[in-house]
């Protein structure tokens, strides 16, 4: 007796795109699918790949497109599509621009392509010639492809092969993109002194205890705080050898930095994430983290939308930092989205910092969080001796930015053979180039914005939008040739003044102009660590995470950067920024000394970092938080509208505010213009929500974009817990 035919399915598909909803497709007869799946199914006049969402009985009731086929690769698991619902809630966003996010390297589903390589049999060859003998010489180093060990040897392919058919290598197909060798949670690491190991042994008991669990790792500059956490992490994958771990870093340079600290630790490299890595690394990262091989991951702020199988520990490292904070396409912070996963996947969330951000304190407060902390530098290296210096009282000569003091410390630290950091976050030769004859100032055409010169290129450009032009030989206002000029500094006029200063010393600028890669990083960190750069001259890409054990003086050139503006949390950044960047100085066993020249030595964030005062700025900033509503006290959302003509902007952004729900509590402020005006030929208003902490500012966010039509040359970009108010 034959078996009864399985009843029709019905797959519900979610495409990677700013659809409102999965949709509805019959799976053919004879093929099975599962949540998760890779799919390619009709949509509209063509074959799109998604992925099924849910998977029921078909009743017959609608007519509905058959599903194309299936794409094969892992699928993604059922916590990875609850936290992209969740995201997506959140957000206020469409599920499938979350899904976007997750789906970043299409090519990762296929297997891995193979390649032939070449191994030596150790067959002893009668007559070898020269060639043959170099072929084996470099086979040595390690099996390779026939080009590669041609290379090696200096031969042509046909050699090797040739070599191959006599018998003295042995061809084998090997995938191109090989797994990542497993860590060793087992290998020794170093020795921690007593505040660290008592430190690590409350993460131990965190991971012991299972579940979500979430600690704040609060520990000065050089306490050690990266290898706490590697004990956490060691006891993850002791306890459960399937774990995976991801670790966020704010800065790809911070990335190429830690690879090495985690081969010392657990005998490899961990898995890498970034933008700076070719398709074909990310591809092989994307499928071992699907595939669950890939233990250990070190990412930037992307990578928390990678598809985790066992996702079991997650650390933010510098969880204070504000590029965790993404505004462009899709809006999120990275540092909250880490917490959210650990929590729907019951797994450990570790978020260490220097500076931790008030909201994580907070939270530790009201014991959300374990507050582990570790109070002083580990080895004996003491905290450097911080000294604001007031350029009112000694400003720098015409024409310069570094103040005689300064000048003076500089001088006597390279006399005594240590290093020298001058820490400006400011790229470029000038921020603002004008014309000394009819006072002409150089904008962006595409944006509210000076354009800033780059003296090594030649040409001016502008930080928002990318726009990049040379630098004009006369005046496009007035045609005076050579009038243009670069007011105010940025790294590159430091370094110009550094090295007109000190004509002896090695000076190197290092800012993400000329460290575009992960090889510029760690070309300028490993001479500067080597002590083959007598003064860096650095932006924030300097300030975070490096160990340079020569360092011993840092000057801040313009401490007061950052405090201007609208921002709420200035004077909170502006102290992080500070004390991280005077953290480099007196990594070792010699004393640091950092200097910060300010105009303003009186404000609070400045005087409580001179002082060693933290906990009493940050009591002053939370009162004023407190009273105000402001996070981690309340909460906020923002629209950022924008359109070509500002009349019919400002209608519609009246549309907009009219549109808005009525809610106990919630106020809208706006609309008003942008800080940043125009951008990219787009005028740009901004509305801001403010609620108590107790309100779900999504759902009145969604509710609000659920009842405006705004025309559709208008664009609104949402913003829950904004970072920028430009």
């Amino acid at each position: 007796m034959s078996e009864p035919a399985a009843p029709p399915q019905r797959a519900s598909v979610l495409f990677p795109m700013p659809l409102p909803e999965p949709f509805d497709y019959a799976v053919p007869e004879g093929v099975r699918v599962t949540p998760g799946d890779h799919v390619l199914a009709p949509l509209g006049k063509r074959s799109a790949p998604g992925v099924v969402w849910a998977v029921g009985p078909d009743d017959g009731s609608r007519t509905l497109k058959t599903l194309d086929d299936l794409r094969g690769g892992p699928p993604l698991s059922e916590p990875m599509r609850e936290f992209i619902d969740w995201a997506a809630r959140y957000l206020v966003e469409p599920p499938g621009v979350v899904l976007r996010a997750v789906l970043r390297s299409p090519g990762a589903l296929k297997p891995s392509p193979t390649e032939t390589l070449y191994h030596p049999t150790g067959q002893v060859l009668a007559r070898l010639t020269p060639a043959r003998r170099a072929v084996l010489d470099a086979v040595e180093q390690g099996p390779a492809s026939a080009a590669e060990l041609g290379r090696r040897a200096g031969v042509s392919a046909s050699v090797v092969k040739g070599l191959a058919e006599a018998g003295g290598l042995r061809a084998e197909e090997a995938p191109v993109d090989p797994p990542f060798e497993a860590p060793d949670p087992y290998k020794e690491g170093i020795d921690l002194n007593p505040v660290q190991a008592e430190a690590a042994a409350t993460l131990r008991r965190l991971v012991a205890a299972g579940g979500f669990q979430a600690a704040l790792l609060d520990g000065v500059t050089g306490s050690g705080k990266t290898e706490v956490y590697f004990e956490a992490i060691a006891e993850l994958m002791r306890r459960e050898p399937e774990a995976q771990i991801l670790v966020l870093l704010p800065e790809i340079a911070l990335t190429q930095a830690v690879t090495k600290r985690f081969k010392d630790r657990f005998g490899v490299e961990p898995a890498l994430w970034h933008s700076g890595l070719a398709d074909k690394e990310r591809r092989r990262t994307w499928r071992e983290v699907a595939s669950g091989r890939a233990k250990i991951v070190a990412g930037a702020r992307s990578s928390i939308f990678l598809p985790f199988t066992h996702l079991r520990g997650v650390v933010v490292d510098e969880e204070h930092d504000p590029t965790y904070k993404q505004d462009e396409n899709l809006t999120y912070n990275a540092r909250d989205l880490a917490v959210a996963r650990a929590k729907l996947q019951g797994a450990v969330c570790v978020l260490a910092s220097a500076t931790p951000s008030l909201e994580s304190l907070v939270n530790a407060e009201a014991g959300r969080y374990v507050h582990v902390v570790l109070p002083s530098r580990a080895g004996g290296a003491v905290l450097p001796d911080i000294e604001l210096l007031d350029l009112r009282e000694s400003p720098p000569e015409k024409g310069e930015w570094l103040s005689p003091p300064l000048h003076k410390a500089v001088a006597e630290t390279l006399a005594r053979g240590e290093q020298a950091m001058l820490y400006l976050n400011r790229r470029g030769f000038a921020p603002l180039v004008l014309c000394k004859a009819c006072g002409h100032k150089m904008k962006s055409p595409e944006a509210d914005r000076w354009l800033v010169e780059h003296r090594y290129t030649g040409r001016l450009v502008c930080h928002v939008t990318g726009f990049s032009m040379p630098k004009p030989k006369a005046c496009p206002e007035c045609g005076e040739p050579d009038s243009l000029i670069g007011v105010g500094p940025g790294v590159e006029r430091v370094a110009e003044e550094a090295r007109q200063r000190f004509p002896d010393a090695r000076v190197e600028v290092f800012s993400s102009d000329t460290a575009q890669n992960g090889d510029d990083v760690r070309s300028i960190v490993s001479r500067m660590e080597a002590g083959e750069i007598d003064i860096l001259v650095g932006t924030q890409i300097a300030a975070k995470g490096h160990n340079f054990p020569h360092l011993t003086l840092v000057g801040v050139v313009d401490a007061d950067l950052g405090l201007a503006g609208g921002d709420l949390r200035a004077g909170e950044r502006t102290y992080q920024t500070l004390v991280q960047a005077a953290g480099r100085a007196g990594r070792a066993d010699r004393p640091g000394r950092a200097i910060l020249q300010t105009w303003n030595p009186e404000h609070e964030a400045l005087q409580a970092l001179a002082n060693g005062d933290r906990d009493g700025f940050l009591a002053a900033e939370r009162m004023m938080r407190e009273m105000l509503g402001l996070p981690p006290f309340g909460r906020l959302a923002a629209l950022i509208v924008s359109g070509p003509d500002p009349s019919h902007l400002d209608e519609a952004c009246q549309a907009i505010a009219r549109a808005a729900p009525v809610s106990d509590g919630v106020q809208v402020f706006g609309p008003a213009e942008a800080p940043l005006g125009v951008v990219r030929g787009r005028w740009r208003r901004r509305f801001l929500v403010q609620a108590p902490r107790n309100v779900d500012v999504s759902a009145f966010m969604r509710a609000w974009m659920g009842r405006m039509k705004p025309p559709s040359a208008v664009r609104v970009v949402l913003d829950i817990e904004p970072y920028s108010f430009l």
